[in-house]
């Protein structure tokens, strides 16, 4: 498996891609030069050519972990336990603004 980040070309998970029968996700730095859309390249990609993109390099680490708990229990367990944890984490910081007054 391959995480691919690149500078000033996003052009590089497509090309590891369609080297390789492995899984590509990729992490494009979002610039400023083109409104944010400079990402698109990572997404629009030619037939038999398809990386996964993922923008934050925690979800694309995450995206990695859940392909290998295909196969392994301990990753698949504490990729549940993560998950719990983001899970509660959001329930915490909802039950705290909604305590808050006006």
């Amino acid at each position: 498996m391959f995480i691919t980040i690149a500078g000033r070309s996003n052009a590089l998970s497509g090309f590891t891609d369609a080297q390789t029968y492995f899984p590509v996700i990729a992490c494009p730095p979002v610039g400023d030069s083109y409104g944010g859309s400079d990402f698109f390249s990572s997404v629009r990609m030619p037939s038999g050519v398809a990386p996964m993109v993922s923008l934050e390099p925690e979800n694309a680490a995450l995206a990695a972990a859940k392909i290998i708990a295909f196969s392994d229990e301990k990753i698949r367990e504490k990729v549940k336990a993560y998950q719990e944890d983001q899970r509660q984490k959001l329930i915490d910081d909802n039950n705290a603004l909604s305590g808050c007054s006006e």
